[in-house]
């Protein structure tokens, strides 16, 4: 079992920044991939980033490309979701997850069912 605890979230201004860390406990954590996910309301789940298990790998949706980083501190079991230039419309619960390495550099799983464990998200909100 791995336990994942997001944090970081909060109410921002259009333009502004908001770091959002997952901390992870349990099992190994570069055993596994990491990937961040948002739900807003009435929309479904979607991907915003992924990094694979040792970080020789990134993967933004193209919503987020150049305004959101992921990277992740396997010493300190945590990956982490750089949004600057925030908009009205990434306001959404923001979800980490993990799931299995695929014992490669670039894996970056970029769908829901290539997570195994899920935190309970935190919610972001950008105002206009």
């Amino acid at each position: 079992q791995v336990q994942l605890v997001e944090s970081g979230g909060g109410l921002v201004q259009a333009g502004g920044s908001l770091r959002l860390s997952c901390a992870a406990s349990g099992r190994t954590f570069s055993n596994y991939a990491m990937g961040w996910f948002r739900q807003a309301p009435g929309k479904e789940r979607e991907s915003v980033a992924a990094i694979s298990w040792n970080a020789g790998s990134t993967y933004h949706a193209d919503s987020v490309k150049g305004r959101f980083t992921i990277s992740r501190d396997n010493a300190k079991n945590t990956v982490y979701l750089q949004m600057n230039s925030l908009e009205p419309e990434d306001t959404a619960v923001y979800y980490c997850a993990a799931g299995a390495s695929g014992g490669s550099s670039y894996y970056t799983p970029r769908t829901q069912d290539r997570y195994i464990y899920w935190g309970q998200g935190t919610q972001v909100t950008v105002s206009s």
